[in-house]
């Protein structure tokens, strides 16, 4: 369903309660700041000249972060669809960006990190976000104070989508 068509829905429901209309449009609003979160990142990535990846691959090296991970854990902890997490690393892999090899433990997995090019683009993402923080409050009008009531509302919002999958409720 598209931003738009949630939209109409959530107006054509007069008669549906308050939390129907909230529900949708919060439903409209995580798809749009993913979005728009991938644009941020993309004119990040723009104004420093950095054209082989795109900002979801940017993404993907900001949340490997200092750790070694299989592809496997990336997408628990990345939320990437299977299929992109292994296109996107291959790409990283070949543009010098990710560093693999099999797993001593588990031979059938490949261990993934960054390598000094890599390292440049979290730690690029890394000082965007710092920025923002500096100026979250001032410009943007969202308080600390904001932010844990709203990640608490998300991660009840991620348990209770978790539980209807697995529970199929």
């Amino acid at each position: 369903m598209t931003a738009l068509a949630k939209a109409q829905a959530a107006e054509a429901l007069p008669s549906v309660p308050a939390a129907a209309k909230h529900y949708l449009e919060t439903l409209n609003l995580i798809e749009r700041l993913h979005r728009q979160l991938l644009d941020v990142i993309k004119d990040e990535l723009d104004r420093r000249d950095e054209r082989e990846i795109n900002s979801v691959q940017a993404l993907l090296l900001f949340n490997v972060g200092d750790q070694e991970l299989t592809a496997g854990e990336l997408r628990t902890r990345g939320h990437y669809l299977g299929s992109n997490v292994s296109y996107n690393l291959k790409k990283l892999v070949d543009g010098g960006y990710v560093h693999h090899e099999r797993s001593e433990i588990d031979r059938r997995s490949v261990l993934v990190r960054l390598t000094r090019k890599g390292e440049s683009v979290r730690d690029m993402l890394r000082e965007l976000f710092k920025r923002h923080l500096g100026s979250l409050e001032p410009v943007g009008n969202v308080s600390a104070d904001n932010l844990e009531g709203m990640n608490t509302a998300l991660r009840r919002l991620e348990r209770f989508w978790i539980d209807q999958v697995r529970f199929r409720l």
